[in-house]
């Protein structure tokens, strides 16, 4: 694997981890910017945290990242059955990593690093962390 398509699976991964964790970096930049109180911050987190969202941002994730796994095959030259049969085991193992390594920033950047920005500008979530 070339450094290019290194670059671009992690363009992909980071980007998905970062619309899956759309419920919570808004009320984090809100309220670290000022433009929003830390109770409302709270309450946005927790409406779009705990409702049907964060299950929507989860689904899209999924799709983008398939989307972009079929885009980056394709520039690979395998564009149909056979020659996906003839790569499979890179397919395969492609595919594998890059969901792995998605969910890993994911988790990262939303429970670690998103969590301690949010306690830093005040929002309620440090007796709920996970280091708790």
């Amino acid at each position: 694997m070339s450094a290019q398509e290194a670059g671009g699976l992690w363009k992909m991964i980071s980007t998905s981890a970062l619309v899956a964790s759309l419920c919570c970096a808004p009320s984090v930049l809100l309220v670290g910017l000022g433009l929003m109180s830390v109770s409302a911050g709270a309450a946005l987190s927790d409406d779009l945290y705990f409702g049907p969202v964060r299950w929507i941002l989860y689904a899209m994730t999924i799709v983008f990242l398939s989307i972009g796994l079929v885009q980056h095959f394709r520039k690979q030259g395998i564009c149909d059955l056979d020659s996906a049969k003839r790569e499979r085991k890179r397919i395969v193992n492609t595919t594998l990593m890059v969901f792995t390594a998605a969910i890993s920033v994911y988790l990262v950047w939303n429970y670690l690093i998103l969590e301690l920005l949010g306690i830093a500008v005040g929002l309620p979530w440090a007796e709920t962390a996970f280091w708790n």
